[in-house]
C-alpha cells in the first residue's frame, strides 16, 4: 500500500511523516485489499488549541473511507483517524465476507 502525505499551510518534518506512514500501513492487518492512502495534515489559523487537522482517505476496491478528526497534535489527530478507520475496514471486511457467503 502506498500511502500519500500532504502538509496545507506548514512544513512537515520527517519524524511526522514517518510517524503517520507508520500508523496508517499498520491497517493493512485489518483488511488485505487497501489500495492507498492519502493524509492531509491542516494547520488552521485560528486561536483555538485544537488547530491540527488530519483528513485520512483509504481506497479499498469499491469505496473509500474518509475520516477528519481536530486535535491539539497531529500525532493525536491521526491516532484517533487510524483507531477509528480500523472500526471501519473491519466492518467493511465483515459485510463484502458476508455479500459473498450468502
Amino acid at each position: 500500500m502506498k500511502v500519500f502525505t500532504q502538509s496545507v499551510n506548514f512544513n512537515a518534518d520527517k519524524e511526522l511523516i514517518a510517524y503517520v506512514d507508520e500508523k496508517v500501513l499498520s491497517l493493512t492487518k485489518f483488511h488485505d485489499k487497501i489500495v492507498d492512502a492519502e493524509v492531509f495534515l491542516k494547520v488552521i489559523n485560528t486561536s483555538d488549541k485544537e488547530n491540527k487537522v488530519t483528513e485520512v482517505k483509504i481506497n479499498i476496491p469499491g469505496s473509500e473511507l474518509i475520516i477528519k478528526r481536530e486535535a491539539k497534535t497531529f500525532e493525536e489527530g491521526v491516532n484517533a483517524a487510524v483507531d477509528n478507520l480500523k472500526r471501519q475496514l473491519k466492518r467493511s471486511k465483515e459485510k463484502h465476507r458476508d455479500s459473498i457467503i450468502s
